[in-house]
């Protein structure tokens, strides 16, 4: 019997910045492939000494772009993530990371030049933006076909436990009397790629064609899309007890470019006054004493990141409410 080469540990970047009042995902290309990708590399350990300075010396060799806030997500073991002819080669093990950052023109067109882009988060993950209501996607290619999905016999998958479809269905897109969890990013698509609605599902050869004609978002090289659903699942809920949302916004910001920086990762509107509140009592921010000239109307009131709040309080965040059944926010 032929075993595999080896393990090779492989570093990916979710790299995350708000660009046009949308969150944007970094992603590179080469001449080899079509598909996007999350700036990847081997972690060598004889030149650096931890997996974090490794992913920064490969982030920066490959975008230009220095990374600010870090931190780790999870290790994507699963064998056929880097599926190949024969399935010969080393196993690769991923380890994911998230990272924030700012950008502006000048960063960009270095980015451009060392063969990177920023794209639509969404573009990848159509059906987690609910900014302009439920996306009709969901109703018209994804729930049929889930449902389709969920009524065929599932097979064993061992001795433990496992929930079923119907269940899985209903707690992933909030059926029934399960409310719609912006957080269960990952479980929806992991659900779609199982179901065989994903072009991943057909690259991987887990079927032979998409079971629909419809196509679900871009496809990413090889499970790299799965990493930025985990990315933005750990970065939805990361905002509801920790600050990093302030890692995408200039040094002084009106409320208004808070709220729209928090909706756009949340995927769904917050509600003004409520949203003003909350920030209010949550005393994250303090007024700069200074305004920004807005179109048409009154000059509105910079704020800034109040740092103390990190040696007052164990868990600072916005503690987003208001989850539904059919749409999101309020």
């Amino acid at each position: 019997m032929t075993t595999p080469a080896g393990i090779e540990i492989g570093l990916n970047a979710a790299i995350v910045a708000m660009i046009d009042q949308g969150p944007q995902l970094l992603v590179v290309a080469d001449t080899q492939h079509t598909l996007d990708a999350l700036p990847f590399g081997p972690f060598d350990p004889v030149r650096h000494s931890t997996m974090e300075r490794s992913l920064r010396g490969t982030v920066e060799a490959q975008t230009a772009l220095e990374l600010g806030y870090i931190e780790q997500l999870y290790t994507f073991g699963d064998r056929g993530r880097h599926k190949m002819p024969g399935d010969l080669g080393p196993h690769v093990v991923s380890v994911g990371y998230l990272a924030l950052t700012r950008t502006d023109a000048a960063k960009t067109a270095r980015l451009e030049a060392a063969g990177a882009v920023w794209r639509d988060w969404y573009s990848f993950l159509p059906w987690e933006d609910w900014r302009n209501g439920r996306p009709a996607v969901i109703d018209r290619v994804i729930l049929p076909a889930l449902r389709a999905w969920a009524a065929e016999p599932s097979g064993s998958m061992g001795s433990a436990p496992v929930p079923s479809r119907p269940s899985r269905l209903k707690l992933a897109f909030g059926q029934d009397d399960f409310p719609f969890d912006e957080e269960r990013v990952l479980e929806r698509y992991e659900l779609l790629y199982e179901a065989g609605l994903l072009d991943e599902a057909v690259l991987d050869g887990r079927v032979a064609e998409r079971s629909v004609a419809h196509a679900l978002g871009r496809p990413m090289r090889h499970d790299h899309r799965r990493i930025a659903a985990t990315a933005l699942a750990r970065l939805r809920s990361k905002i509801k007890y920790r600050p990093v949302i302030f890692e995408l916004m200039a040094p002084e910001f009106t409320l208004t470019e808070l709220q729209v920086t928090v909706e756009a990762i949340a995927g769904r509107h917050v509600h003004k006054q409520n949203f003003r509140r909350l920030v209010e009592g949550a005393e994250l921010v303090e007024p700069t004493g200074h305004s920004k000239a807005a179109t048409g109307g009154r000059p509105a009131a910079l704020f800034r990141f109040r740092r103390q709040i990190l040696e007052e309080r164990p868990a600072p965040g916005l503690r987003l409410g208001g989850r539904s059944t059919g749409q999101p926010g309020g």
